[in-house]
């Protein structure tokens, strides 16, 4: 895997847990494995790996749940967001693509854990497309929970409440 000279960053959605990583891996990547679907709670986990030594947490600490004897998993324990796969035995940490603040920055370049991979994923492309969050009859919905939303804004904040 090549290391990139990149700094991004990234967190859960109420903002209780942020972090930066100044160095990423070229190994974005979707894991279809059945302890990624759960651990995600999706049909499969979108992965792209920090060096250990590039990570650090800048607000908050991370819950962790120790999924199997090499894997830990990362969460926060505020609003449960999934943040990470962390093999301990590894100098790198997988982070859910979808944590960071730029997640468009990452487009998945494989596929592993295949077997579990559920029928209906090669037909994504084919659904219907409904539009964007708040298009036609949605539009007073989208106001209503932007204006009372509780999601940390997609960027670095110096301080930010993090509501029950």
């Amino acid at each position: 895997m090549k290391r990139i000279d990149v700094t991004v960053t990234g967190g859960c959605q109420c903002g209780a847990v942020r972090y930066r990583a100044s160095a990423m891996l070229d190994n974005s990547h979707l894991c279809h494995c059945r302890m990624c679907q759960k651990a995600v709670g999706n049909a499969f986990a979108a992965l792209v790996a920090a060096p250990k030594d590039a990570l650090t947490w800048t607000r908050g600490a991370p819950g962790v749940f120790r999924s199997s004897e090499h894997v830990e998993r990362g969460f926060c324990g505020a609003c449960g967001t999934p943040l990470f796969y962390n093999d301990v035995t590894g100098n790198r940490v997988n982070l859910t693509i979808g944590s960071l603040d730029n997640p468009s920055q990452f487009p998945p370049k494989g596929m592993m854990g295949t077997e579990a991979m559920v029928p209906w994923f090669k037909e994504l492309a084919t659904i219907r497309d409904y539009g964007q969050t708040g298009a036609d009859d949605g539009a007073a919905w989208a106001a209503a929970i932007k204006a009372t939303g509780r999601q940390h804004p997609d960027h670095d904040t110096p301080a930010w409440p993090v509501r029950p």
